[in-house]
This record gives C-alpha cells, structure tokens and sequence, in this order.
C-alpha cells in the first residue's frame, strides 16, 4: 500500500512538475511576444503629416456665408449643409445670409452633424486624422471684395489631417463639423499587432495544456 501511495506521489509531481514547466514556458513566450513589440513600436514611430496653412478662398474652400452669422452651433450646421446642397460656382440667399459656393469639387460631400462638434479660437487646429470633414471660421472686421467685412469661411477638410492652420485677422471662432460621432482616435497598428500577439499565445497555451 505505501508503495502504490509513493507511486502515485511520484506521478503526481511529476505532472505538476510538466505543467509548471510549461506554464513557465508560456509567460517567457508571452514576454518576449510583449517586449519585441514594445521594441516594434519604439523603433517606428508614427510622425504627424506636414502641417497645412489654409487660406481664404483656396482649393480646400468649399464656400462662404455673407454677412454676420448668428450664434448657435445649430444654425451654423444648417448654412454648411446649404453650401453642400448648391451647385459650384453659383450664389444664392438662405436664412437672410447670401451663400457663395466655390468651383472646388468634393467627393463625396456627406452631411454636416453637431455629434462630436469641437470649437476654438486659434489659428493653429489640430485635425486628428478621419474625425472631422468641414471648417467653419467666422470673421469679422476683415474685409473682402464682393463679401463685406463680416462672413464665414467654410473648408472641407475630410481629406486633411494633423495639424493645420488657417488666416487669424478678424477670427472670432472656429467650428469642426465631423461625420458622425467623434472622439476616439482611430487605433494604431500597435495594439492590433498586441492583440493577435495575446490570440497565438492563447492559442499555443491551449495546444500545451492539451498535450
């Protein structure tokens, strides 16, 4: 009887002696999974695109909004997607303001949405990258041939991203209109490389424990 008890002892151990080892085994797999990533990421930097300075009227102008433009992220909402409805080149009156819609072409042109709205007062902006499509400045005290002195810029910037800057004399604030919901940064390789990183760790711990 205490021979067959030794016996078992010794199978016992045994196999808590191979499942320690390979449990030790895995965490060192999964260490050295987690390092050489670190590493990746360390060695690769993601750079911010070159910044991009935005002028009145140039090729990211989708139109503008004459005389003085009321408060309300609301109202301003409305005169962007006015400006996406009008034909290029053309001009017209809406909400007691006249509207000057550019010749620059965008495609596709999706409606402007309060959802994820962001506003500011300075010149330099930071875009993100695929969070927001149209710029909406407004300016007073600047003066434009055939416009007057008080109007809004409106930009498209669903193709640009990172940093810009846009013209400061008579800026009074600033308005991003995005796509939909917006907040959360688009995810980098980083953590989806981490994550089936962790997938074939699981998968090569089934495999073991299995065996």
């Amino acid at each position: 009887m205490i021979g067959t008890l030794d016996a078992f002892s010794g199978v016992i151990m045994k196999i808590n002696g191979v499942l320690t080892g390979k449990v030790i085994l895995l965490l060192g797999i999964g260490c050295a999974v987690l390092m050489a990533s670190a590493k990746d990421a360390n060695a690769y930097p993601v750079s911010l695109p070159p910044g991009i300075s935005l002028t009145i009227g140039d090729q990211h102008e989708l139109g503008l909004v004459q005389r003085n433009i009321p408060n309300g992220n609301g109202a301003r909402r409305n005169y962007v997607n006015h400006l996406i409805g009008m034909a290029l080149g053309t001009h017209d009156v809406a909400f007691g303001n006249g509207f000057f819609r550019s010749n620059n072409s965008f495609n596709p042109l999706p409606q402007a949405v309060l959802a994820g709205l962001v506003s500011g007062t300075s010149t330099t902006i930071n875009l993100g990258s695929g969070l927001y499509t149209y710029l909406f400045a407004n300016y007073s005290g600047q003066q434009r041939e055939g416009v007057g002195s008080s109007f809004a810029e409106v930009w498209y910037v669903g193709n640009l991203s990172g940093v810009i800057t846009i013209p400061g004399a008579g800026l009074s604030e600033w308005m991003l209109f995005g796509r939909g919901s917006a907040g959360a940064v688009p995810d980098g390789g980083t953590t989806v490389m981490l994550l089936g990183a962790a997938l074939g760790v699981l998968g090569v711990a089934r495999r073991f424990l299995i065996d």
